[in-house]
């Protein structure tokens, strides 16, 4: 009985859908009086095809690709920048070797596609810095973003102008660093710069000042919207253990 129960209320639950979504009517009298062939042939031909078109479904098969085979995109990537070669496969390549912890590679990379008409390309040099940074080589780093600031004032974002503060803390540019991350830490549009700068003082021996602006930082997501506490989750627990630690 449970069974015939169930299958009745699946049967009544494709008929509204189909009615609901103006599917073709016939699938009404399949579905009604051709269980259970007609409710699956409904499934397959009608639910699963625009599942797998939907976008969360896609992003959702796309991470559980990557967590089974985590360099399924640097495969592609690579083969994509050998067969071609020109600028924008390599740069992807170099990303997602950055990504996956292998910035040393990355750096050959971008230094190869930094030649020609794109020697001087910014994006590129961005791209090269940021590689560099991953992989330690902090002077390096700092003196292209340094080179960027000064030749392409309004290029760099807010990212990058805290990438040139943790490139320049590295470096033990400290004065220079505090002066940064105290200006980008202002309008920066994530918790993540004001974070890092109070981590930046409380290496400093200024736990006070970090103390203070840890506090601001965590009222500030207190009183923001749902989707800003819910995008920055990450930097706010980090903020929030921060806080805890300094008490």
């Amino acid at each position: 009985m449970r069974i015939v129960i169930l299958s009745l209320l699946i049967q009544v639950a494709l008929i509204a859908h189909c009615i609901r979504t103006g599917r073709n009517m016939l699938w009404i009298w399949a579905i009604a009086l051709l269980p259970p062939l007609g409710p699956l042939a409904y499934v397959l031909v009608e639910l699963l095809p625009d599942l797998f078109r939907a976008r969360g479904t896609r992003r959702a098969v796309r991470g559980l690709g990557k967590a089974l085979d985590p360099g399924q995109d640097l495969r592609r990537y690579e083969a994509e920048a050998r067969s071609s070669g020109d600028v924008a496969s390599r740069q992807r390549y170099a990303d997602e070797l950055v990504r996956l912890g292998r910035a040393a590679e990355a750096v050959s990379v971008y230094q190869q596609a930094l030649t020609g008409l794109y020697a001087e390309d910014p994006n590129l040099l961005f791209g090269l810095a940021r590689a560099q940074f991953a992989a330690g080589a902090y002077a390096e780093s700092r003196s292209i973003l340094q080179g960027l600031i000064e030749r392409h004032r309004d290029f760099l974002t807010p990212e990058g102008r805290l990438l040139f503060a943790r490139a320049l803390e590295g470096e033990g540019k400290r004065e220079q660093a505090r002066a940064e991350y105290a200006a980008v830490s202002r309008y920066f549009a994530g918790a993540e710069a004001p974070l890092r700068y109070a981590q930046f003082l409380r290496a400093s021996g200024e736990p006070e000042e970090a103390r203070r602006i840890l506090k601001e930082l965590l009222e500030h997501a207190r009183q923001a919207p749902r989707h800003y506490r819910r995008m920055q989750h990450e930097w706010i627990v980090d903020a929030e253990r921060e806080l805890a630690s300094l008490s």
